[in-house]
């Protein structure tokens, strides 16, 4: 297999060379500040013995979004698998000049994953876009972008990527996530462009912002696992997931009045037609509008603040074919309580408080 690494050597870095079998920090200049000093982005090379493909893994492309960057840390640090072949180019936090203010948002306020490829002479963000498209996804012939959910919401693990693409397809079946949300991503996204440009690349979504959640690090080292034993990469035997779903379909339930929330189910839960969500009260408990299940569906994220507006988003919902949906219940039903996904299911719940009232009415 031709990979990019082999007509742009993926283990030059300005001054800085790194072999076969050794691994290095170097740096990405992406700006400067106002006094002049240059900004950096940190990146981590870590290169097999043998020949193979170069990937990239990223994070905190949107700045608060640091699940990703533990991740990256945790790949760094314990090494947890021997790299065979190929590169890995780790960047823990992409969008810098976002994360140094714990926001979301370049300086600028423009959101970097709607701004790629970028522009050399474009806005600060469209500078910082264009830098990551032409030193990182340049050099690669694989993506993964680890995000989470927006403020004050979490996001059950799924892996967004357009399925009608047979390379970002076949990566996604590598990853082997239990939920997969099928589509192009937005205008200027990060895995759309990159895709586009010959780097297939998708999207993990798991757990919310400014927290580094364990159970959420241990399912992305997992997928991350899958798919470089999948390029040959590593020696090993893959995980297999519980259930594999493709879903085409999603929506947002939005609330209908202002009011306090109760939760009756928790992210990553199937929903049967009319199940309640959530309950909307008044601040001495009395019902305001009930959040119902339109269709059997699965809980894919919620809010984590539960006084509401109308209008605000109250969770996202997935839409699994019937078949689909009896697959993975009757998965569900073999899952061990100790088993990663039912970890998942409660830890993501821990800031939000899920009443014992049943979910069906």
């Amino acid at each position: 297999m031709t990979t990019k690494s082999a007509t742009r050597h993926v283990g030059e870095w300005g001054q800085r060379t790194v072999a076969p079998g050794e691994a290095a920090d170097v740096t990405l200049e992406v700006s400067t500040s106002y006094s002049g000093a240059p900004i950096e982005i940190p990146v981590h090379v870590w290169r097999g013995e043998r020949p193979g493909p170069a990937v990239f893994i990223t994070g905190a492309v949107h700045g608060d979004e640091i699940n990703g960057t533990g991740v990256i840390r945790q790949l760094i640090l314990e090494r947890p698998f021997d790299l065979e072949a190929g590169t890995l180019v780790l960047v823990p936090v992409v969008n810098i000049l976002a994360f140094d203010r714990l926001s979301r948002y370049s300086p600028d306020r423009r959101d970097l994953n709607r701004s790629f490829p970028g522009k050399k002479t474009g806005s600060l963000t469209s500078r910082l876009a264009r830098v990551i498209h032409d030193e990182i996804v340049a050099r690669c012939d694989y993506g993964i972008d680890l995000h989470t959910a927006a403020t004050r919401r979490t996001n059950y693990p799924n892996v967004r990527v357009n399925m009608k693409r047979d390379a970002t397809a076949r990566l996604s079946a590598l990853f082997a996530p239990e939920l997969v949300l099928s589509g192009t991503g937005p205008a200027g996204s990060l895995r759309r462009v990159a895709s586009k440009a010959g780097c297939p690349t998708l999207i993990l979504e798991a757990g919310e912002v400014w927290k580094v959640e364990p159970a959420v690090v241990e399912y992305s080292i997992r997928g991350i696992r899958n798919v470089l034993i999948g390029l040959d990469m590593l020696t090993g035997e893959p995980h297999v997931p519980a259930y594999s779903i493709v879903v085409d379909e999603t929506k947002w339930m939005r609330a209908q009045a202002g009011g306090f929330l109760q939760f009756h189910a928790h992210p990553g839960d199937l929903l049967k037609k009319g199940d309640r969500i959530a309950t909307n009260t008044s601040l001495v408990g009395r019902e305001l509008s009930v959040v119902n299940a339109p269709a059997d569906a699965i809980l894919v994220g919620i809010t984590t603040m539960p006084a509401v507006s109308p209008g605000d988003v109250i969770c996202n919902l997935a839409f699994p074919s019937d078949e689909a949906y009896r697959g993975m219940e009757q998965a569900i039903e073999r899952l061990a309580a100790d088993s990663l996904l039912s970890r998942l299911h409660d830890d993501l719940a821990t800031n939000v408080l899920v009443s014992d009232i049943p979910a069906q009415q």
